[in-house]
């Protein structure tokens, strides 16, 4: 190899080469040393101010090469006049191939429509297609990564493209974003630039159009919380491959004028026609949206398909620029080096033997970023071709350590479809396990070495190369070889067979033997894109001898059960030698049991669950290999055909679905399906939001000092540390408040900053302002705290125990005498039990952001949050600020209280927010407040920007719920009498907790006539951080108790839980149990109707006669109703404000006091607004809520807003034609703007102020009677479900939504809220599990959250969509209660998903039947994988748990 250079050699290697350029959107940039540091996003989004300041020169001029001319194209560009500079690559002209322009651009990038949303590659909102050439294959690669693990020099000689280099308002939207736009695909609108990349990388690179398929695994790395996914899949589907001409070619149609083609039929259809023509009623069929298909207009090995002519080109210089090796450095001495030859990769280790490889950083990335790892020296071997290696052999494949896990599936493919089957075992299973490993962006940049080398004990693919026979090709740096067995290669955790100066070269992978099985295995809490609990690869090969199939050789290998991927070697053993039958199967899972043995304080927890994956595991693999070889002559064992179904490989369906409503038009635009207002900004990334706000001149950046512990005394704090870093401007503790120190949105229980005590874990002590984000994140880790610990209080129960409730929180309501119905021998039978319900996080994309400032010196503040209420709006004179918030007013006070200002001298601003479920109400307004102590004090601008996981640590979640009931039926099924103790858990202060129970004792009788009910609720002090509101506010877990004892009763009497429901339901007049009479009431309207559509009777027969004819799988359905309350169970807060302005050129501008969070608020007003005037929806505009223009406004919550705020631009708007009505009848006008101003001429006030009370409502608890609500939504909703139940898998098979929502404003717009609360819903009762430092959880520490960001806490993601999702809108009922005679809908539909959970019960219910168990059973949401498997009791779970075992739930 050569001898080593000395370090002066090494360290000059890259120096002398080409200036490292990037290519950003056509624009060419120069990327200088010192940014080793950044990531591909933090360069985008214009981060790089705070490190260097970048200058560019500017040369504008156009550059032409003819097509003909094949020297100038292999030329260098100095040789064609190109300066060095900025250059754009511009639209592809017909006549230019290519043709480029230069522009002028800013000194940062500041493409601020890449999001941040996790900054661990969890979410896909940071997605870019990055495009590169492929010297080997002559041709350009376009894919898919996440920009917040990118390091900055990693796509050097690269060009990046980000959804403004895609399409814009102004030069036009490309189809791709047009599709999604007019689809109702985006909502709040943050994930959705990161869907929109993925898709367009996947369009690029694919030759033909790609299959449906194909288009949802693309997105299976983005995530997003508002829409449910089935809009996003329809849009994306209009591009999809298909034998149907009529469903690919809409352009060869003859397709009559107006017609469109359906993206959920593929048919014509005239929907959208009869949507923009018919002023009444038009019944919608599937799909509320119908546009033409999009085929590739070219296609090249350069350029990949284009869909439009005007597509950014791969930069020309890019083509003929040679690769060079780069040696940079980054913040604090990090260095960063790429060398292209393994000669030189192998001299670096050897003067860096420490130093991280990287290719994608997707591990490496986590490390730096989130377990804040220091490393001196990385090495990106991404262009060293020894490591880049593929090569298919005679004996199997060579693959190099640093291939991509893309560039391997594709092989597998290949190889898989032409060489002989058994060959090929191993390649299928790594292909499978692959499929589900992680993202598409992912899989695009980790390397297979990368994987290995990790060691994690929870590798999807280390126990397949363990068991698949693989070899190991290791060179140390003085360039000898050696080769080692990949069962041999880990040793334990994290630790594997290298040696400080050896690398992983290569990896080979033999071909399988005649008769050799390879099969994998992967149990994780969400199938798409997790992290395994348990997997593994197991191995067998057979050898024929006479009669008989007997195991010559065998490989078990476990991940998640060891410290490392453990081999049952003693399992093995047993194997060998003896014949493949029964007999061999019931010995191996008795060895199994004591071969993989996991202790119970085992990290990860879960252990009884873990355990009987191994033997499920085995017991399939066993079914397998017996289905495979059923062909054999001497095979005695063939599997049954009723257990067949647990060896059949998942392959889900496209997602498909209809929506079904009424279109009642009322004028212009109300009742029209309109889509977003900012669904063309969103799509194109120019919509803002909090953290993309600019931070003016001298602005700083702040962080939290957080504690902890969960109960401790202060008793000292180190901050001289912190103070010495670079770029430290101040901390600011409790004694630095100006104002009040105390704050809560009720009473003010909670400190800003913790001054003597602290309650829970992450609580804030202080804040620490530097000059950028990453400096004041550092300076505030490096405050020392110490603390005297106190016991604490960590679950209900405990709290319980402890007596340790909220003061003045403990509530009643009731009707008839209970006790006196239970005694007096009413009820046939009695039943008591417990509930626990699950917490869940919000998770909404965007995290909190604040962007505080002061104006005048500090006599105003101002800011730009994000909040889901206004009142949190501050204008300091001068302070101005901006947040993500539901509730600005709440932003508002808290600024104003502890800064000790009046609230008038305070702003709070809130352009649009990215998803807020309630969890931007109050709990963003303490870290608004935080920020703006610094702002006000030093008189300098401050942003706020939370990480995922600081924000889901100390932001609050759902509460969790106990419910105690006793509950009394007659043998018909009849309720009678029901008795319930409730408790929440409230964490550290107060917050919301109180109103969230009350609405939870308002709903505990969900849709039910009892005659005899006493409730009575808690609120619980624990030392977690303070809970707070989200999507349903309590009343889903008051309903989910009341249906699991629904539930309990159908078990007892042997009757089905939807005729015992039917028994007992409300109707009108009903008198609910706090004194309120049903009025309207819809319910069995929409019972009846759901009830048809699903065909329940057969759909019941159905799902009993497939439980009958398989094992082990089964299918289960339940049909759950709702009925949910209308108003702010706070009479002071159902009014609402508006300022309604009409402009001479007939344009309306309208401000009302509700936050645009996605949910279409501001779309809906105005329309109201454009109706009210009889213009045009596109003449009313809605810019932002703003506490200067609205003062006072209630949170936006509740359901309400539109209900509140559109009556009070109604209101307005009545004043103003009111006005008007006088100059209109004097003359004859033609339009409104003539109309406007005449009246401007006539000097009319233009202006109004609108302004709306709810009627008719009031709720008095010392009596526990009242009207709470000003009407109620109703809704049902049936659900099919599957589950394997020997890994407590899952899949929605199908789900049908009916919802009462009277004449609805925008059902498009209310079709999507349904969509989307439910599939958030199905999160909450079946996979997003919070997992709390907790007496439940004893390997996590005390009072820490484990599941603090998209590694560890799974929403739903687009697989976890129900196959066939079906909505309709209850037709007929208009709602007199509400404005236009619509109804509320944003909370309603939320609850409807426990349909899914009570489905999954009745599979599992089939299960134990199968068994002779019949009897009631419990299931605490999230029916997770783990409880599903551990009800389901067999003779795999049975070595380890008792028929009443309970999976741990923290509560």
């Amino acid at each position: 190899m050569g001898s080593l250079k000395t370090d002066e050699e090494l360290d000059q290697i890259g120096e002398d080469s080409k200036e490292a350029i990037i290519y950003v959107n056509g624009v060419r940039r120069v990327l200088p040393d010192g940014l080793a540091h950044l990531t591909l996003l933090e360069y985008l989004r214009g981060i790089t101010n705070t490190y260097s300041k970048l200058g560019f020169s500017i040369f504008p001029c156009l550059i032409d090469f003819p097509e003909s001319s094949e020297k100038k194209k292999k030329g260098n560009l100095a040789q064609h006049g190109i300066p060095s500079g900025v250059l754009e690559f511009g639209k592809k002209d017909s006549n230019l191939v290519p043709s480029f322009n230069f522009f002028v651009i800013e000194k940062d990038v500041g493409l601020t429509g890449t999001k941040l949303g996790c900054g661990e590659g969890g979410c896909g909102a940071c997605t870019v297609m990055v495009s590169s050439y492929d010297e080997k294959l002559k041709k350009c690669l376009h894919y898919a990564v996440n920009a917040c693990l990118a390091p900055l020099y990693s796509v050097e000689g690269m060009h990046v493209i980000t959804v403004e280099g895609v399409g814009n308002r102004k030069g036009g939207l490309h189809p791709v974003q047009e599709s999604l736009a007019r689809a109702h695909g985006s909502q709040c609108g943050f994930c959705t630039p990161g869907f929109i990349m993925s898709m367009y990388a996947l369009l690029r690179s694919s030759q033909t159009p790609p299959s449906e398929e194909q288009i949802e695994e693309c997105l299976a790395g983005n995530l997003c919380r508002c829409t449910g996914y089935r809009p996003i899949v329809d849009a994306f589907r209009v591009f999809a491959k298909t034998d149907d001409l009529l469903y690919t070619d809409a352009s060869s149609l003859s397709l009559q004028e107006r017609e469109f083609v359906c993206p959920s039929t593929g048919k014509p259809c005239s929907c959208k026609s009869k949507t923009e023509s018919n002023n009444n009623k038009c019944s919608m069929g599937q799909g509320t949206v119908c546009i033409e298909r999009f085929r590739p207009v070219s296609y090249s090995e350069i350029e990949g398909s284009k869909y439009i002519d005007k597509e950014l080109i791969f930069p020309p210089e890019l083509l003929l620029r040679k690769s060079s090796p780069l040696n940079l450095n980054g913040f604090g001495g990090l260095k960063w080096f790429r060398p292209l030859r393994l000669q030189h990769l192998l001299e670096l280790k050897a003067k860096y033997p420490d130093a991280k490889f990287l290719v994608g950083n997707s591990e490496v990335g986590i490390e730096m970023r989130l377990k804040r790892i220091e490393y001196r020296a990385l090495i990106s071997v991404t262009h060293v071709a020894e490591l880049n290696a593929l090569n298919v052999k005679d004996k199997g494949i060579e693959i190099g350590a640093a291939v991509r896990l893309s560039a391997i599936m594709k092989v597998f493919r290949k190889v898989i479809s032409e060489r002989a089957a058994h060959e090929t075992s191993s390649c299928k299973a790594f292909l499978e396990q692959l499929k589900w490993f992680a993202g598409t962006q992912i899989k695009n940049v980790a390397s297979v070495g990368g994987n290995i080398c990790t060691a994690s004990p929870i590798s999807d693919l280390n126990p397949l190369w363990m068991a698949a026979r693989a070899e190991f090709q290791i060179i140390d740096c003085k360039g000898n070889t050696r080769t080692t067995s990949a069962e041999n290669f880990f040793l334990g955790y994290r630790k594997v067979d290298l040696a400080r100066n050896e690398i992983l070269l290569s990896i080979f992978l033999p071909w399988n033997r005649p008769l050799e099985f390879v099969k994998e295995f992967k149990q994780a809490h969400r199938r798409e894109d997790d992290i395994a609990i348990v997997n593994a690869g197991i191995r067998v090969y057979l050898e024929q001898r006479a009669e008989d199939l007997v195991v010559s050789d065998a490989s078990i290998v476990y991940g998640g059960v060891a410290p490392l991927s453990l081999s049952a070697r003693a399992t093995k053993e047993y194997l060998v030698g003896k014949s493949w039958n029964q007999e061999l199967l019931q010995g191996a899972l008795k060895v199994l049991q004591k071969d993989v043995l996991i202790n119970d304080d085992a990290p990860g927890g879960m252990v009884e669950f873990r355990k009987s994956l191994t033997l499920s595991f085995f017991f399939k693999f066993f079914l397998w290999v017996s289905h495979q070889i059923d062909g054999v002559q001497c095979n005695k064992n063939s599997v049954p055909l009723s257990y067949q179904s647990a060896v059949e490989s998942f392959h889900r369906p496209p997602v498909i679905g209809s929506q079904d409503y009424d279109i009642t038009r009322h004028g212009t635009a109300v009742g029209a399906p309109e889509v977003h207002l900012s669904s063309r900004l969103q799509v194109t990334g120019e919509a803002e939001y909090a953290d993309d706000t600019p931070l003016p001149p001298n602005g700083l950046h702040a962080a939290f000092v957080l504690s902890r512990k969960p109960h401790a005394r202060i008793l000292s704090i180190d901050d001289s540390e912190a103070k010495s870093l670079p770029g430290f401007v101040g901390i600011y503790f409790a004694n630095s408040v100006p104002g009040d120190n105390m704050i809560g949105p009720v009473i003010a229980d909670e400190e800003l900053f913790a001054s003597e005590f602290v309650t829970c874990v992450g609580q804030v002590i202080g804040v620490v302002v530097a000059d950028t984000h990453e400096n004041a994140k550092l300076a505030a880790r490096k405050v020392r705290v110490d603390y005297e610990e106190l016991p604490a209080i960590l679950s209900i129960r405990e709290a319980i125990h402890a007596k340790s409730f909220h003061p003045n929180s403990e509530k009643w309501m009731g009707k008839g005498d209970v006790d006196r119905c239970f005694q007096s021998g009413q009820c046939d039978k009695i039943i008591e039990g417990e509930v626990h319900v699950g917490g869940q996080e919000h998770f909404y994309l965007e995290p909190n952001s604040s962007v505080i400032w002061t104006i005048d010196g500090g006599n105003e503040v101002h800011m730009v949050s994000s909040t889901q209420s206004p009142w949190a709006q501050f204008k300091l004179k001068n302070h101005v600020v901006i947040i993500n918030v539901q509730a600005p007013q709440k932003h508002q006070k808290y600024v104003s209280r502890v800064l000790g200002l009046p609230m008038s001298k305070v702003v709070c601003k809130t352009k649009r927010i990215g998803g807020g479920f309630g969890g931007k109400e109050t709990r963003s307004a303490f870290i608004a407040a935080a920020a703006s102590v610094p702002s006000y004090l030093l008189n300098r601008p401050v942003k706020i920007t939370l990480d995922r996981d600081t924000d889901m640590m100390i932001s609050g979640q759902r509460h969790s719920f106990f419910g105690k009931y006793k509950v009394g039926f007659t043998n018909d099924g009849k309720v009678l009498a029901l008795d319930l103790e409730i408790y929440n858990n409230a964490g550290n202060s107060l917050d919301l907790s109180l109103a969230v129970l009350e609405r939870a004792m308002f709903h505990s009788d969900n849709v039910y006539e009892i005659p005899n009910v006493r409730i009575v609720g808690k609120v619980c002090f624990t030392n977690i951080p303070s809970n707070t509101a989200f999507r349903g506010f309590g009343g889903p877990q008051g309903m989910l108790i009341t249906e699991n004892w629904i539930q309990r009763i159908a078990a007892e009497l042997k009757k089905s839980p939807e005729e015992i429901r039917e028994i007992n339901f409300q109707g009108e007049g009903s008198i609910l149990h706090y004194g309120q009479q049903l009025q309207h009431c819809t319910l069995a309207q929409v019972w009846n109707e759901l009830k048809v559509s699903c065909e329940f009777s057969k759909a019941r027969e159905e799902v009993d006669r497939f439980n009958s004819q398989n094992r082990w799988k089964k299918r289960g359905i339940s049909m759950v109703p709702t009925k949910f309350g209308i108003s702010f169970t706070t009479k002071l807060m159902n009014q609402a404000g508006a300022l309604v302005l009409v402009y001479t050129d007939g344009t309306v501008l309208v401000t009302h006091g509700g936050v645009e969070m996605g949910q279409g608020l501001h779309t809906k007003v105005a329309q109201v607004a454009a109706s009210a005037f009889n213009i045009p929806l596109s003449s009313v505009f809605i810019s932002e809520t703003s506490t200067d223009k609205v003062p006072n406004a209630s949170p936006t919550a509740a359901s309400a807003s539109s209900d509140m705020y559109g009556a009070a631009v109604l209101d307005a708007c009545e004043q103003l034609k009111a006005r008007m009505e006088p100059i209109a009848t004097q003359h004859n006008l033609s339009s409104f703007a003539e109309l406007a101003s005449a009246c401007y001429a006539a000097r009319i006030d233009l202006s109004a102020h609108g302004f709306y009370i709810t009627p008719d409502i009031g709720f008095d608890w010392t009596t526990g009677k009242g009207n709470p609500f000003r009407y109620f939504t109703y809704g049902a909703a049936f659900s099919e479900v599957e589950i394997d139940t020997l890994l407590g898998d899952f899949h929605t098979r199908v789900v049908n939504v009916i919802l009462d929502l009277g004449y609805s404003l925008n059902p498009a717009i209310d079709v999507g809220q349904i969509e989307g609360a439910f599939v958030q819903g199905l999160g909450w009762v079946a996979l997003e599990e919070l997992k709390w430092g907790d007496p439940a959880h004893k390997w996590i520490p005390p009072g820490y959250l484990y599941t603090c960001g998209p590694g560890n806490y799974k929403i739903p993601s687009l697989n976890d969509v129900p196959f066939k999702f079906n909505v309709s809108l209850l037709k007929g009922h208009p709602n007199v209660k509400a404005i236009h005679s619509s109804k509320a809908v944003g909370e309603p539909p939320f609850f409807l998903a426990s349909a899914v959970f009570f489905a999954i019960k009745d599979a599992i219910a089939s299960v134990r039947a199968e068994v002779g168990n019949i009897d009631w059973f419990p299931l605490d949401n999230p029916a997770t994988p783990e409880r599903i498997r551990m009800a389901c009791l067999d003779e795999f779970t049975e070595p380890f748990i008792g028929g009443s075992f309970r999976p741990k739930l923290s509560v």
